[in-house]
């Protein structure tokens, strides 16, 4: 063939230049870039027809072809000559001669020339010419196997465009940017040339590319109707960052749970508070359930580590929840049982649970496991008999800590660091009355639930639902049964306008209605959305939602339904035995039910407290000088603040601090939530994700846990904010969450339905106890029904109905 030389030999960089040696190992690695022949520059030393020129034209199949450029100093380690030579697309068979010309005559431009002198300071020279078959794209671009602006070694940079690739090099048009860690591709704005799966491919042909040629590359890639290709591979010629040390360390961050109590952005003091009260009191449960201490000490670093903080938002870290599964009596007996106490949509990865958890005990460990077991058992028994004392202790601990006189307007920092730190002493290192009764709540409720099934069935499902209503002394109905007690004097009084439009002041001249109010307020004011954040704003600070509450009901009329009818006992178990044991637990689940929601309550006002002291500080600081507003506190977290007061703080200038994490807290929450399972490999500290796009569930009808039963057919209200938005008299209230801040719209609603949480969750006892349908736990509800939409609700069945089936 004369000059040519055909891509099997095309190996030498002296005769074919850089990028077609790198072609060529390619296609010997098993890459199959597009098929190629190399021109050498010294073919083009005479006007001569390149001999040989049509055969291997030929052998290529049809064009057309691409005409490109391969120095020898091309697309070398030190100096990748990019853009420097021209490169012709889409040449035909008799164009290829004149254009293989062209791009030789390039290696003499003045930009080349300058180039040369000052990298290299060689004399301009003609390049060996690839010509190469043409690939048909739909998609192209470049990807490099190593970010070349910030020298990770572990981000894969993918720069894509829809058609040919040559508009992008050329910087003639911007490319849709990717960057690919581990198997997770994020793409920087919504998707349009690229799928999650086509970003990973190229990733992988980044870094099958980097292993070939032991050195990350900056690759061109083409996608047609055949699949992904390979067009050419280059050093990355930039400085980066010293390759990190392999790191088999997973860690899971889940939310599907802990949403529930902090939703959306966490500021640091919220989040480093609840790190510290998890911390405590998780140990507190597994000495409750028979772990010994020395077993808890040298598992310390689990129980700091319970929680992460992914964007902003809170999430569970799995991986260190089943490590204290796995330190529970009986986990080796039945791994697979105990798993399933976790509760989770999406089991653990089984590279994590099998690194994690021990083998089966066998023979005299199995004995030993059951004697554990046992004596576990017989602990939380002593704790059931002593529940009603340690309960009492609590409460009486705790209003002396709450009810003290202490005032936060007055104290000074030491005073008020002093005050947290009796808090902490007193009641959250002792948290022992919820801890027994949650427990015990967990255990009843699953058990009273299943026993009624397996004796009644569906039956028993439904009358299961119909006798946790009415509780009476629970605290949950307490702020539906006072609203729609002054909703009845509001009425009464022809003040809902007034109300609505002038706040607290309508309420001068009508005593009896402003004590209500007041009175309720100093019961219920450290209840808000969101209350376990303490950045957020209660009814004390902002009492609004409540005054919307009051209105509402007023103008609904009528009281809240509650009490649902008493079960025919006699009738459903004609054994007295039978009945009685029945009865009996019912009456113990509703109790620990009952005691499981008041407790919450005091949680509530505990971190109301905290919240006052935690302001009082930033008052204090910002009257230093160390913060410019007081709110600026809850941009601190807990050591920090306290730190600045006692002494062991780490720098004095804490605004730059502060305005740090307010900017990081702005960009957050611009940015959807991410998704609720996410799974790092190495450092955690910085998790990415790839974004799903959410698609309407075109499903009429959909199931999930049906809490409180009845069937309600009205308008469905998507709610995200109950500050903001609000539900109309009758109309079915949907969210993603709730907590008890929702009062407002929740003494509205006809019926309630809740993309997170259980049986116990809060959502469904305040329907128990309203006598409103509840379901809870359907997915995607506020994607899969339509603001405005027609729904039935049955709380029984947990059956969803949409009825229009609007876009």
């Amino acid at each position: 063939m004369g000059f040519i030389i055909a891509q099997e030999r095309a190996a030498t960089v002296s005769d074919v230049g850089g990028k077609a040696a790198a072609l060529h190992r390619l296609a010997k690695a098993g890459f199959a870039p597009p098929g190629f022949f190399v021109i050498p520059a010294r073919a083009f030393e005479s006007d001569a027809p390149f001999a040989g020129l049509e055969a291997a034209l030929a052998a290529l199949g049809p064009g057309p072809y691409a005409v490109r450029s391969s120095a020898r100093q091309e697309d070398g380690a030190e100096h990748s000559h990019a853009g420097q030579f021209d490169t012709l697309l889409n040449v035909p068979a008799d164009g290829v001669a004149d254009a293989a010309r062209q791009v030789w005559q390039s290696g003499f431009s003045e930009t080349v020339a300058t180039y040369r002198a000052l990298k290299t300071g060689a004399a301009a020279e003609g390049p060996a010419v690839i010509v190469q078959r043409m690939i048909a794209a739909r998609a192209a671009g470049v990807a490099f196997s190593a970010d070349p602006v910030s020298g990770r070694r572990d981000r894969v940079v993918i720069s894509a465009i829809a058609g040919l690739g040559d508009r992008l090099v050329s910087g003639e048009e911007d490319g849709e940017d990717w960057h690919v860690i581990a198997d997770t591709a994020v793409c920087a704005a919504l998707p349009a040339v690229l799928t999650v799966d086509e970003a990973r491919r190229i990733a992988v042909l980044a870094r099958r590319a980097e292993a070939e040629f032991g050195a990350p590359q900056d690759i061109e890639w083409a996608l047609d109707a055949s699949g992904l290709h390979i067009l050419q591979s280059r050093p990355i010629t930039t400085t980066l960052l010293p390759a990190a040390n392999p790191d088999d360390q997973v860690t899971v961050f889940d939310n599907s749970n802990i949403v529930e109590s902090y939703p959306g952005v966490v500021s640091p003091l919220t989040y480093s508070f609840a790190v510290h009260v998890y911390t405590r009191v998780y140990r507190a449960f597994l000495s409750l359930l028979g772990v010994s201490q020395d077993t808890i000490t040298a598992n310390s670093a689990i129980f700091g580590n319970m929680l992460g903080r992914v964007d902003g938002r809170v999430y569970y870290n799995l991986v260190n929840w089943y490590r204290a599964l796995a330190l529970l009596p009986g986990f080796s007996l039945n791994r697979t049982h105990m798993e399933t106490m976790m509760g989770l949509d999406m089991p653990l990865p089984a590279e994590v649970t099998d690194r994690i958890a021990t083998p089966p005990a066998r023979g005299l460990a199995r004995l030993i496991e059951y004697l554990r077991l046992l004596r576990a058992g017989a602990g939380v028994v002593w704790q059931t008999l002593l529940l009603p004392r340690t309960r009492r202790r609590f409460l009486q601990r705790l209003d002396r800590a709450l009810d003290s006189g202490f005032n936060v307007e007055t104290a000074g920092p030491g005073a008020l660091v002093a005050e947290y730190r009796f808090l902490e002493s007193t009641l959250l290192d002792r948290w022992d009355a919820p801890l027994v009764n949650d427990f015990l709540c967990m255990i009843s409720f699953g058990a009273s639930r299943n026993l009624l099934q397996r004796w009644l069935g569906e039956r028993g499902l439904i009358l299961h639902n119909d006798v946790m209503i009415g509780q009476g002394d629970i605290v949950s109905a307490e702020p539906a049964q006072r609203i729609a007690r002054m909703g009845q004097m509001l009425r009464a009084a022809g003040l809902e306008d007034a109300l609505a439009e002038q706040g607290m002041a309508a309420l001068l001249g009508h005593p009896d209605l402003q004590r209500e109010v007041e009175d309720y307020l100093a019961r219920f004011g450290d209840r808000c959305t969101e209350e376990l954040k303490l950045e957020s704003l209660t009814l004390r600070d902002d009492p609004a939602s409540l005054l919307a509450a009051i209105v509402a009901s007023a103008r609904r009329g009528g009281g809240p339904a509650h009490g649902g009818e008493t079960p025919d006992w006699r009738g459903l178990f004609p054994n007295p035995a039978r009945r009685f044991f029945v009865r009996a637990v019912i009456g113990w689940t509703k109790n620990r039910v009952r005691d499981r929601e008041n407790l919450r309550f005091e949680r509530t006002r505990i971190f109301g407290h905290a919240r006052r002291v935690f302001l009082a500080l930033g008052r204090e600081f910002t009257a230093r000088g160390l913060l410019d507003h007081p709110r600026d506190v809850f941009h601190l977290t807990t050591a920090e603040v306290l730190g600045a007061v006692e002494g062991f703080g780490l720098s004095a200038d804490l605004k730059p601090l502060v305005a740090l994490r307010k900017a990081e807290a702005d960009e957050a929450a611009k940015r959807p939530d991410p998704p609720e399972r996410i799974t790092v490999y190495g450092p955690a500290i910085a998790p990415v994700w790839a974004e799903v796009a959410l698609t309407r569930d075109a499903a009429l009808i959909r199931r999930a846990t049906g809490c409180s039963a009845g069937r309600v057919t009205a308008t469905a209200r998507v709610i995200s904010d109950p500050r903001t938005q609000s539900l109309a008299a009758g109309e079915i209230l949907v969210a993603r969450h709730t907590d008890p801040g929702w009062i407002a719209v929740f003494s509205n609603a006809s019926a309630i339905v809740v993309e997170r949480g259980s049986l116990l969750s809060h959502s469904a006892i305040v329907a128990r106890e309203l006598g409103i349908p509840c379901v809870v736990g359907l997915k995607g509800a506020t994607q899969w029904i339509a603001d405005g939409e027609t729904v039935t609700v049955d709380g029984a069945t947990g059956e969803v109905t949409r009825h229009d089936d609007a876009a």
